[in-house]
């Protein structure tokens, strides 16, 4: 065992792995070895690990719940930090999330205590913190909508963000673009009927179950749906193709949507398969290796720009390539 794995043993104990498949920790299944991968539980944890990458010049990657992430086949010649800090605490109409909470886990504790504005993140795949960074959002929701402040440890200081700070767009975050990881976010909603919330729950699960893959392996939705930038581009797509209307009016075109008119369901490479039931899912039959998904991800980003004139943009996030 090299001096690096003994340090890290001695801060987390049996939690960290050498030669970790990241195949284990991924929604998509798909991933080769991690050079160490150490989850944590504890901002003094997260403290020392991040010290001693750095005293060593380790390259890092944090992740929360696998979700929206694509590790290459080779793996991460680096350490993997899974952040597993699950806190929750709501007082009164405040919630506040440590960032390796699941999104789906906040969403039904609300529904439970009677708060309204969270239901919609009930199928969310991640994490708090992954949500927060990337602005997560379905079912006409987004987390910034209630979001109040972030915490955020920035060069080992603790720093809380407010909602300005953090400068949220369509699946973007300030965040995004530096090298701050999220710790915990906190929350304001609005008092209601916890048996109505609660039902509300089940019926988005039930809707999203239906029209999405939920049994495959998969990071979720592959691709950002698409904005439009002016209105002569919206009218340029519309002599292409038929846009509904609530398309047109939001100034957003579903990514899915757009995969589905170049006719690309079911097609499939290796073992990666653009799904039957959703285009813009990508899923894994089984045998997929991270090759063969971006291989598909160029595939439909090549159609896309010569056919539709559409220059589409990954959701997911890539690591090891």
């Amino acid at each position: 065992m090299s001096d690096i794995s003994q340090q890290l043993k001695q801060i987390v104990g049996e939690r960290m792995k050498e030669q970790e498949p990241m195949s284990r920790h991924t929604n998509f299944r798909i991933g080769g070895p991690a050079r160490w991968f150490v989850e944590v539980r504890t901002l003094n944890e997260l403290r020392q690990i991040l010290d001693l990458a750095h005293q060593n010049k380790i390259a890092v990657f944090v992740m929360g719940g696998g979700s929206n992430t694509l590790v290459s086949d080779e793996g991460f010649d680096g350490m993997v930090i899974q952040m597993a800090m699950r806190g929750i605490r709501i007082e009164g109409t405040t919630a506040q999330a440590e960032a390796g909470v699941l999104s789906a886990a906040l969403a039904r504790a609300t529904a439970q205590a009677g708060l309204s504005g969270f239901t919609w993140a009930i199928s969310l795949p991640g994490t708090i913190g992954g949500a927060v960074r990337g602005n997560a959002g379905c079912f006409g929701g987004e987390t910034k909508d209630h979001l109040v402040e972030a915490m955020v440890l920035r060069n080992g200081e603790i720093r809380t963000l407010s909602k300005s700070d953090l400068q949220f767009g369509y699946r973007e975050s300030a965040i995004k673009h530096s090298s701050d990881i999220v710790l915990s976010a906190t929350f304001s909603f609005k008092s209601g009927d916890s048996v109505a919330l609660q039902a509300d729950l089940e019926y988005k699960l039930s809707s999203r179950k239906s029209s999405q893959p939920l049994d495959a392996g998969s990071a979720g939705c592959l691709f950002k749906n698409y904005e439009v930038i002016s209105e002569d581009e919206l009218q340029r797509l519309q002599q292409k193709f038929d846009i509904p209307s609530e398309m047109s009016q939001a100034r957003r075109i579903s990514a899915g949507w757009l995969i589905d008119q170049l006719d690309l369901k079911g097609k499939q490479i290796g073992g990666a398969k653009i799904s039957d039931k959703h285009g813009n899912f990508v899923v894994n039959t089984g045998t997929a290796t991270a090759d063969d998904v971006v291989q598909l991800i160029a595939l439909i980003k090549t159609r896309a720009r010569n056919e539709l004139g559409v220059f589409l943009r990954e959701e997911v996030e890539l690591v090891g390539f």
